[in-house]
């Protein structure tokens, strides 16, 4: 996909952004197919971090990134009749997903629990510490924390450690499988 040079990609001063959709050999495998074939992938850049600092706090101190425009996100699974139900929650870094509850609710089951691990890496075809909401498995759903929209610039994992993707906050709404979710983020 050719850099529209119109687009200004999002950035923070520490970080040097590149097009993110032109540098397929800085994300996880599945996240480069999601961002080629995905038209809001023109307005995310991705960033090359040291992947020792790649978890949320470390890489918020390391490079001055304030922690509201971080976009963890988790994996959450739980079962209704035999039929298991999965949604990736992307909530803001100072913030913690409403599993128990809204979650809950909204996957329609008794429990819902964080996916192993091993199995969340296994499915996702992405590192752990790096799992991001582009490029998930299909028939997850993908719940988005509302107040990220407002955030100019939000940096979320890229399926690998080493990078970071950058996108502008109201661009997650366009995600596929994308549901915006007010109070997701406790």
């Amino acid at each position: 996909m050719p850099h529209d040079d119109r687009v200004t990609l999002p950035s923070f001063p520490s970080l040097t952004s590149l097009p993110a959709a032109e540098h397929a050999g800085l994300v996880a495998a599945p996240v480069a197919a999601a961002l080629a074939a995905w038209p809001g992938a023109a307005e995310v850049a991705v960033v090359e971090i040291d992947p020792d600092l790649a978890d949320t706090a470390a890489m918020s101190e390391a490079y001055d990134i304030p922690m509201t425009a971080s976009g963890n996100c988790v994996v959450v699974a739980g079962a209704r009749a035999g039929d298991e139900r999965i949604a990736a929650c992307v909530v803001r870094a100072d913030t913690r997903a409403d599993v128990n509850t809204l979650v809950r609710k909204m996957l329609d089951v008794r429990k819902a629990s964080f996916l192993a691990m091993d199995r969340a890496v296994a499915e996702t075809g992405m590192e752990y510490g790096g799992i991001t909401p582009v490029g998930l498995p299909a028939g997850w759903r993908v719940l988005v924390h509302e107040a990220l929209l407002d955030e100019p610039v939000v940096v979320l994992g890229s399926g690998v450690r080493r990078s970071k993707l950058l996108v502008p906050g109201r661009v997650l709404a366009d995600l596929p499988s994308a549901e915006v979710v007010p109070d997701l983020g406790r």
